[in-house]
């Protein structure tokens, strides 16, 4: 037994040195990590503010000013042009200098003083759908709120629902709230698959893999003196970029941070068995490399941090259960955002689990018979 730990220490030390002797493994280790965090963090968002606005006032009254001054101070519109005439208004949307236009007729002074209804055109852009949705949105946030501060006390009081919106885990629906922990599961997923394919197929090329054959180490002492190192690199860029997007963009944490590493060390089960099953199959670091992608982007698409799980077809929801990305957010972000325990996130643990011994088992039998 003491043999058998002292031979996987001694890989495991040689794989340390192999690794960070490689300047492109050092960059994959602590650069990528960090810049995937700057591109989600700050790039990558579906937040909307500054959306390029137009606005045509045809009442250019107190009333009318007030208004566009909401707009304003809001942050969430910048007004760009005031236009003076319908077919400006249009030439604006047309060659997409704004995003937004709103029309304030005639009359909409007095019909705000005396309680009257009235109306305002707003006018879209939908060439991006998102933006467009969510700009509207605020636009009748702050029509609806103007409305209720304007009205004649007789009219506001006639009001029967008082609907108040509450968003819970993440009040003020920021993107990077979202974005930033998952980053931290495609990025360890990234990062042990690219390391763990590469580095077996690394030792088969340069032919060091049939030095390790006639050594005294064991299959199972290989497999564990390949996956220990990456394993523990795969932790610390968990740590890196948790650290780093708590204190660069203020993410908060309000689960148990024991969970991340436990959790963390679950996931990688799956992810450096399947790094490993990459490696039986490649023969050359390119095809590795190759592989390492066509398993990650669909990884990725089909894992819910694009697009909601519920939304695919109903065959690619069903594929989506052997994907342990899937898993891993819903932990990450439970423990991020909404404050879970293993009590919640137990069912998603076991998950990985069994999916990490399915994919172990057959890497296992498939690495084997490679070094037959």
């Amino acid at each position: 037994m003491q043999n058998g730990f002292e031979r996987i220490k001694r890989m495991v030390v040689k794989e340390f040195i192999q690794i960070f002797r490689d300047k492109r493994m050092k960059a994959i280790v602590f650069v990528l990590p960090l810049l995937q965090t700057m591109v989600f963090g700050y790039a990558v968002t579906t937040d909307v503010n500054n959306v390029p606005t137009a606005i045509y006032d045809l009442d250019r009254s107190f009333e009318s000013r007030e208004l566009v001054r909401r707009f304003v101070s809001s942050g969430y519109f910048q007004v760009l042009a005031m236009a003076g005439a319908p077919a400006e208004v249009r030439e604006l949307l047309d060659r997409s200098t704004v995003t937004i236009a709103i029309q304030i007729n005639r009359g909409f002074s007095s019909d705000v003083k005396r309680g009257r209804p009235t109306s305002i055109q707003v006018l879209a852009d939908g060439t991006d759908s998102n933006t467009a949705t969510v700009a509207l949105d605020y636009t009748m946030r702050i029509i609806k709120k103007y409305s209720l501060d304007m009205a004649v006390p007789s009219a506001r009081s006639s009001a029967l629902i008082d609907v108040r919106p509450r968003a819970w885990y993440n009040p003020e629906l920021m993107s990077k709230n979202y974005n930033v922990p998952g980053v931290i599961a495609m990025v360890i997923m990234l990062t042990s698959l690219l390391l763990t394919s590469m580095a077996v197929v690394r030792e088969r090329e340069m032919g060091t893999m049939e030095q390790l054959m006639v050594t005294p180490l064991k299959p199972i002492e290989l497999i564990l003196g390949k996956t220990i190192p990456f394993a523990v690199i795969a932790i610390f860029d968990m740590a890196l970029i948790t650290v780093f997007g708590v204190l660069v963009f203020s993410i908060p944490i309000n689960g148990p941070l024991w969970l991340l590493p436990v959790s963390t060390g679950v996931y990688l089960f799956s992810v450096l068995g399947t790094g490993l099953f990459i490696s039986t199959i490649a023969k050359t670091q390119q095809q590795a490399l190759m592989a390492t992608f066509l398993f990650y982007m669909p990884a990725v698409l089909l894992s819910g941090f694009m697009f909601p799980i519920e939304n695919m077809p109903v065959i690619f929801q069903y594929a989506t259960y052997a994907n342990p990305l899937r898993y891993f957010l819903v932990i990450i972000r439970g423990i991020f955002l909404k404050g879970s325990g293993i009590d919640v996130l137990w069912p998603q643990m076991v998950s990985l689990l069994a999916l990490g011994a399915v994919v172990i088992a057959l890497s296992s039998v498939r690495f084997r018979k490679r070094l037959v």
